[in-house]
């Protein structure tokens, strides 16, 4: 298997800049743990980063998906009823289809069929 390597780069509220590479074997989790160490340089003084929600509806429905599906399929119905669940505000199911479809056509989602619907199911970095 050949080794990879991403290399991540931030610049924090202060202006301090930070550059990490990681490199080898890398899984999800790996990836996740680099984010969230990044986060916590960026979270300024209360150190709280779990107040800290999604700020764009694209990343909140990632973010609802890894907490509320992580290893079970979902349908986007189910999806959308999490959603208002959480963030007590509507959203149009073509919304919701709309962001499915492109997580899926970016390798983080994958899809299949039951029935006259969509099943979707998180997609792990393998290792």
């Amino acid at each position: 298997m050949a080794r990879k390597r991403v290399k991540i780069e931030l610049e924090d509220s202060e202006g301090s800049k930070y550059s990490i590479v990681v490199e080898g074997n890398l899984t999800r989790e790996k990836v996740l743990k680099v984010f969230e160490m990044m986060n916590l340089l960026d979270d300024g003084d209360d150190g709280n980063d779990d107040a800290q929600e999604p700020s764009s509806l694209g990343e909140r429905i990632i973010h609802l998906i890894d907490e509320e599906f992580p290893y079970g399929d979902f349908t986007s119905s189910q999806l959308l009823e999490a959603y208002e669940d959480r963030y007590n505000e509507p959203i149009k199911l073509s919304i919701v289809s709309t962001y499915l479809a492109r997580f899926t056509n970016k390798g983080m989602l994958a899809r299949s069929r039951s029935g006259r619907e969509w099943r979707y199911k998180r997609v792990m970095l393998k290792h």
